[in-house]
């Protein structure tokens, strides 16, 4: 047992196999211009679930279930929000962030709106990618689940945001959304944005809810265009609902097929189906009480064992 925890706190973590991450044609690849395929956890609204904001849960995500990278969601909605209170949303998120960086994992910092924040969301990005552009952990997204805005309208608020990363930023990867929910990925495969390197485009999936159609939408557009799918889950859109395991599966399996790296929704403990965690969780990770974490969460777990070896 001594053996091996000592083998463990050796182990290669993601960031330092994988290194600066790259998009070559359609693919996210390694340093070296290897295919790679990040899994990992988001999660929930930083203000809405604060607590679980914290080293010791990335820990646990990184060590015991095996994600090699995490999302935060940084809310732009609903009340306190980081429009209303910047400094709590800063600190909320960094410490995130000096974690995944301190445990080897991939962070993406996820602008959780669903409506156009320009200004602002040039003025975050460019904080961030001055304070932390310099590590080859971090993944920036720029637009969670637009809903109502024209894929244009997208396109130019995008390279607007996309500049100002580049300012102090030049490699690190930079993913987009797409309209209505992350839906329409066609709309960007046949009109993609032009001049930028290491840029991806994101799809969004419930597997009781999006099925073959959106599939096969999301894999026709891959031909042209580098998709990474940074949020998904296995119930209904509303995120309750039973479990669509075998719809689930065949994401999975198309995703895996794909190479499309993919990250579940959601640490939280709400009472619905996508809260990976019962209220009763502690904040700091670990959750080896029995029954703390959630059928759903279970399954996350299982599969990050499985796929992240």
């Amino acid at each position: 047992m001594i053996l091996a925890v000592s083998l463990s706190s050796f182990a290669e973590t993601p960031v330092k196999k994988h290194g600066q991450l790259q998009v070559i044609g359609t693919q996210l690849c390694d340093q070296n211009g290897q295919p790679v395929v990040l899994r990992g956890v988001s999660f929930g609204w930083h203000n809405i679930w604060p607590r679980f904001y914290n080293k010791g849960a990335v820990k646990t995500l990184a060590t015991e279930w095996n994600a090699s990278v995490v999302r935060v969601a940084m809310g732009i909605q609903i009340e306190d929000n980081y429009l209303e209170n910047p400094e709590f949303a800063k600190q909320c998120i960094e410490t995130v962030v000096k974690a995944a960086i301190k445990n080897g994992i991939y962070v993406i910092m996820d602008w959780h709106a669903h409506k156009m924040h320009t200004q602002e969301a040039k003025q975050w990005f460019g904080y961030f990618a001055q304070k932390y552009g310099k590590y080859p952990n971090i993944i920036y997204e720029l637009f969670n689940e637009p809903v109502n805005d024209s894929w244009e309208s997208l396109k130019a608020y995008a390279v607007e945001i996309i500049n100002e990363i580049r300012k102090y930023d030049a490699n690190n990867v930079i993913l987009m959304g797409c309209p209505h929910w992350d839906q329409d990925i066609d709309l960007v495969a046949a009109s993609p944005i032009q001049g930028q390197k290491n840029l991806m485009y994101t799809v969004h999936f419930y597997a009781a809810t999006h099925g073959q159609y959106l599939r096969d939408k999301m894999v026709q557009a891959h031909k042209q265009v580098p998709i990474f799918v940074s949020e998904c889950a296995g119930m209904e859109a509303s995120g309750n609902g039973p479990l669509n395991m075998e719809e689930w599966q065949k994401w999975t399996d198309c995703m895996e097929a794909e190479k499309i790296s993919w990250v579940n929704w959601s640490l939280s403990d709400k009472d619905e189906t996508c809260s990976m965690l019962l209220p009763r969780a502690k904040a700091t990770g670990r959750w080896t009480e029995d029954g703390v974490i959630k059928a759903y969460g279970q399954h996350v777990k299982d599969n990050l064992l499985k796929y992240n070896r």
